[in-house]
């Protein structure tokens, strides 16, 4: 069950494809940290295939991201070949992604996503075009089904398989669940025992720790990491050092991840635009990084309304200053 695009990787660590997080800089990072595999945000069939140059800037990446899978979306399989071509074409990433899984009303109003889990004839019929449009592998990322009565992760998993698809990643959730309750592993292990190809598990990796239990629980040939790494990249360097037998370094101190986060944030200025928008859209990120922190509600509230770069290194500044650390500990 080798990967197609990651040859020699063992139980590799993904980066899972999050619309407004999974975007360059935030993929540059995790691949520093740990991460073997990215993918991009997930990107409209549509969009692509008309050229939108919002979609098409979101499909760039840097040499430094490989191995980088591209992540399409929706549910016309001529507008899904189209698309697939041209990614192909225009950007030769490692492998193109199909999002069978996006729980996103936007998304699945029009049958894309996990909406296309209503029709398994259609998700078979995506598969193959897109297949059929690039040299590169196909995989799929799915639900475990549409909702409690259609929930049947096998079933899709080998329509999936008997389409194409070279890998296939599962988070064990339905749709209608979208990102409440646990997700199931014991479905994940499932279709690891039906299927031949490479099955990647997702869905409650929060920490190091659940990067082994679930191998050791499910039998995945690799691990995908999604809402678990928000404002955490270290989790992968943990991840990793755990796999090799080795001790995870200490967490990071407030002084560390201020440093990674301003990391992060300048390389996301550079590419996107110096401008208060862009900052204002950062500052999702910038929540994620103090969290857990002595004081940080706190702080979480005044880089909420931060408009500048300059403001942020003040608020971290400030805040080491101030022996909130020694306070809190």
């Amino acid at each position: 069950m080798d990967f197609p695009f990651a040859a020699g990787a063992r139980a590799p660590l993904f980066l899972a494809p999050m619309a407004g997080v999974s975007e360059a800089p935030f993929r540059r990072l995790c691949r520093r940290f740990g991460a073997d595999v990215v993918v991009s945000e997930f990107l409209s069939s549509e969009g692509l295939r008309r050229g939108s140059e919002r979609t098409l800037r979101m499909a760039a990446f840097g040499p430094e991201e490989r191995p980088i899978g591209i992540q399409i979306f929706g549910a016309e399989p001529g507008a899904m070949a189209e698309a697939a071509a041209l990614v192909t074409e225009a950007f030769a990433p490692e492998y193109v992604d199909i999002n069978f899984g996006c729980p996103v009303k936007k998304v699945v109003k029009r049958n894309g996503g996990s909406g296309c889990l209503k029709d398994l004839d259609l998700v078979g019929r995506i598969i193959r075009a897109v297949a059929a449009a690039t040299p590169l592998p196909v995989t799929v990322k799915i639900r475990s089904g549409w909702d409690e009565a259609t929930r049947d992760p096998v079933a899709i998993a080998r329509r999936c398989e008997d389409a194409g698809a070279r890998m296939l990643t599962l988070h064990a959730r339905s749709r209608t669940q979208m990102f409440t309750g646990s997700a199931r592993w014991d479905e994940i292990a499932a279709v690891v025992q039906a299927l031949a190809i490479p099955v990647v598990g997702n869905g409650d990796v929060t920490e190091a720790g659940d990067v082994i239990r679930m191998l050791e629980q499910t039998g995945c040939a690799g691990v995908m990491v999604a809402r678990g790494a928000f404002g955490n990249p270290w989790l992968f360097r943990d991840a990793r050092a755990l796999l090799d037998g080795r001790e995870p370094p200490p967490p990071p101190g407030p002084e560390e991840r201020f440093q990674v986060a301003l990391e992060h944030a300048r390389l996301t200025l550079a590419l996107d635009g110096d401008t208060p928008k862009t900052v204002m859209e950062f500052r999702k990120h910038l929540g994620w990084y103090v969290r857990g922190l002595p004081g940080a509600a706190t702080l979480r509230e005044r880089l909420h309304r931060v408009e500048s770069l300059a403001t942020v290194e003040r608020i971290f500044a400030d805040y080491l200053a101030s022996g909130a650390v020694l306070a809190g500990a």
